[in-house]
């Protein structure tokens, strides 16, 4: 399909995956959104897609998944779960898993910003290497290396931190 083909069938295509996002969100501010993140999906790869072929259902899938992607982006993650405050833990408890928070976040800082976006995607949203290549692009084997080794830079930071307070101690 040409991009000018795409053109002329955009805006009716729109309304469509506009009513999925309506019914996945029941908010007009976030179906817009994921309208919108479908429509630049499709134009990306509007070439690649037969033009005599429907491509409403086509539109309708992506439109979803990019529902359940937003969905999972704007959770909150489970990292607050660490506090342990709803479980009634003790002053102590909580307070060495708001240590534990603020050196895991700046481990995470050490990241560059992809490695740090893939990190997240697959260790605190718990999404697959193929969901997470299918919404960046990126392919699967990248993945995989860029993950690994970002975790393994944040073990390392994490092991470094926790020697610290020891090593002081020590002295």
């Amino acid at each position: 399909m040409t991009r000018s083909e795409f053109e002329h069938i955009a805006a009716p295509l729109r309304q469509k995956v506009l009513k999925v996002g309506l019914q996945f969100f029941g908010s007009q501010e976030d179906a817009e959104d994921a309208a919108q993140e479908t429509m630049v999906q499709l134009w990306r790869y509007c070439e690649q897609i037969d033009a005599s072929r429907n491509i409403e259902p086509l539109a309708i899938r992506v439109a979803k998944n990019c529902c359940v992607s937003m969905y999972r982006r704007n959770r909150p993650t489970p990292i607050p779960s660490l506090y342990g405050e709803e479980l009634g833990s003790s002053p102590q408890e909580i307070l060495e898993a708001k240590d534990t928070q603020r050196m895991l976040e700046e481990a995470l800082d050490l990241l560059k910003p992809r490695e740090r976006q893939l990190f997240e995607m697959r260790q605190l949203e718990g999404l697959s290497v193929d969901e997470i290549s299918s919404e960046t692009g990126i392919p699967k084997p990248s993945i995989t290396a860029m993950v690994s080794a970002a975790r393994k830079k944040v073990f390392t930071e994490l092991k470094r931190r926790m020697k610290q307070p020891n090593e002081r101690l020590s002295r």
